[in-house]
């Protein structure tokens, strides 16, 4: 089987503003395939390097949460897993946004699903700190092809927008191999799974109880990515999920991150040497290079 093209860190300097170039590093890539190369890159081995998933796509000063622009802002300083959020407008259009409402992330105000795509194509994101920038809200589609040969991403699908239409665009842009769907309880983590049985699944995995009805469910262990919640687990229990090859996903975005600011970035490498082994931040940059010079 071919080999999927792993993560090298290369390039840590990133932008503070959205004015300058953004130049992407091919070196920052994630390259797969096929769903067979991605069931292979997501097997845990101890050899394997931990890594790091952009939070709604890494925003920083000047780049707005869930656009593209940030995306590729973020693999222009590291490469990263792009996680991102999918709602649905009221012409049924699936778009990134978190929110339910356009105000925080906007120039807009209102619910998302009482807009039509080509009102809220009108807008423009704002970043973290409320400066407005120039760029739009994306399609799920436009993010989907925008990854094709360059990322892996995390969909999270927000509550109201049907599986089978984020399922179905996935599909038809031959993206199944490089899109892991975010479940957050079993139920549709099968369903997810019967939709496409080739699909990833980031399934949320934070006891022995959850670990026990996820096997009797019958999601085979070689589609989960295990998402281990906001808080630290046990290394014993990170281990029992190494022993049934599954990768685990650390959400450090909030409490942990603010630590890591507080106390030093070398706290992320804590968390790796406890067993994580992808750290889902908000600081992507920082915390990649903390675990860069770790590896070194």
């Amino acid at each position: 089987m071919k080999r999927p093209i792993l993560i090298i860190l290369t390039a840590f300097f990133f932008s503070c503003g959205a004015s300058q170039e953004i130049s992407l590093h091919g070196d920052n890539f994630i390259a797969l395939q096929s769903p067979n190369e991605a069931k292979e890159y997501f097997t845990w081995d101890p050899a394997r390097k931990p890594t790091v998933s952009a939070h709604r796509g890494g925003p920083y000063p000047g780049f707005p949460e869930n656009a593209i622009e940030t995306f590729n802002n973020t693999l222009s300083n590291t490469a990263a897993i792009i996680e991102f959020d999918v709602a649905l407008t009221k012409d049924s259009v699936l778009v990134l946004m978190h929110d339910n409402t356009l105000d925080r992330t906007t120039n807009g105000s209102g619910k998302v699903r009482d807009y039509s795509f080509e009102e809220i194509r009108k807008l423009r994101l704002v970043d973290n700190d409320g400066k407005e920038s120039k760029f739009k809200v994306p399609t799920l589609r436009e993010a989907l092809e925008w990854s094709k040969g360059k990322a892996i991403l995390t969909v999270d699908v927000k509550r109201g927008v049907p599986f089978e239409m984020v399922v179905s665009e996935i599909e038809e842009t031959g993206t199944v191999a490089n899109a892991a769907v975010i479940t957050y309880n079993l139920t549709d983590a099968q369903k997810v799974h019967e939709l496409n049985p080739d699909l990833m699944l980031s399934v949320t995995i934070r006891n022995e109880e959850e670990i026990q009805r996820l096997e009797e469910i019958g999601i085979p262990w070689d589609n989960v990515i295990a998402f281990t919640g906001l808080s630290e687990r046990t290394r014993e229990f990170n281990q029992r999920l190494h022993e049934r090859g599954v990768f685990t996903i650390l959400g450090v975005m909030g409490n942990l991150d603010k630590m890591a600011e507080a106390r030093g970035d070398e706290i992320y490498v804590k968390f790796v040497q406890n067993g994580a082994d992808i750290l889902a931040t908000d600081r992507p940059i920082e915390a990649a290079m903390a675990l860069r010079k770790y590896d070194e």
